[in-house]
């Protein structure tokens, strides 16, 4: 199997909660942060995503944790997709502590392909659906400093 996408990045002070782990919500900020630079390796950017005339809209967001993460801990999120639909697919997140190697939290994100000016659901194109699953495969981007 193929290295998946990784998004490296640090936990900040602010993200944490007064038990002095990341707060719950802020995972589903994680996820946009990783999808998004996951959107860029495999297709150029949202913005190049608007400019062939689509938007995506997230329609579900599940995220099960299973370790707290803290204050300057690197952690790496992977992603991958995990389902395609006619008209929506969804990415899975595993955020793994950079130090340990401990599976923080998992989330999945499914999104539906839109219009860009009408917000219609739109049938996924052989293109994109090819970019998203293999445009990113082995790529990293480290944000951790």
């Amino acid at each position: 199997m193929s290295k998946p996408f990784e998004f490296l990045f640090r936990v900040r002070y602010g993200e944490c909660d007064a038990q002095g782990v990341v707060f719950n919500a802020r995972y589903g900020d994680y996820t946009d942060l990783a999808v998004n630079e996951y959107l860029r390796a495999a297709l150029g950017g949202y913005p190049e995503l608007v400019r062939l005339g689509y938007e995506t809209q997230v329609v579900r967001l599940l995220t099960e944790w299973k370790a707290p993460a803290h204050y300057d801990e690197v952690l790496n999120a992977s992603v991958y997709p995990s389902h395609f639909g006619n008209t929506s697919f969804t990415l899975t997140v595993e955020f793994v502590n950079g130090a340990t190697g401990a599976l923080v939290a998992t989330s999945q994100a499914t999104y539906v392909l839109v219009d860009a000016k009408e917000f219609t659901k739109q049938i996924i194109p052989a293109e994109i659906k090819s970019a998203l699953q293999e445009g990113a495969v082995g790529k990293q981007i480290n944000q951790a400093g």
